[in-house]
């Protein structure tokens, strides 16, 4: 079974940029989609990016629209989140997973079989 491993979170002031990274081990990538999800204590994890592995097909979410660019790297089993002009409210826990199918959701969490552990992205003001 694959696990995912992010990293790349950190602290950052508003208006910076960060770099997360989702690095598939074990197997390489075979699901239909990579997902990045966030969350901050007491609210419920909220939808950032996706991309398909094959086609290149991209949804993002309204919070991040215009400052996110997710991206792949097959070679590497690693995909990318790119945040720019990053907000204190940017502030949570990021988490890659992968979307085993198509015909699913793809900013429910639930559509989602494999989650990493998270990477903590702090935004100071």
């Amino acid at each position: 079974q694959v696990q995912l491993v992010e990293s790349g979170g950190g602290l950052v002031q508003a208006g910076g940029s960060l770099r997360l990274s989702c690095a598939a081990s074990g197997r390489t990538f075979r699901s239909y989609a990579v997902g990045w999800f966030r969350q901050v204590p007491g609210k419920e994890r909220e939808f950032v990016a996706r991309i398909t592995l094959s086609g290149d097909n991209i949804l993002y979410g309204n919070s991040v629209k215009g400052r996110c660019t997710i991206s792949k790297d097959n070679a590497k089993n690693t995909v990318y989140l790119q945040m720019n002009s990053l907000k204190p409210e940017d502030t949570a826990v990021y988490y890659c997973a992968t979307k085993p199918v198509l015909y699913t959701s793809s900013s429910d969490p639930k559509s989602y079989d494999t989650w990493g552990q998270g990477t903590q992205v702090t935004v100071s003001s």
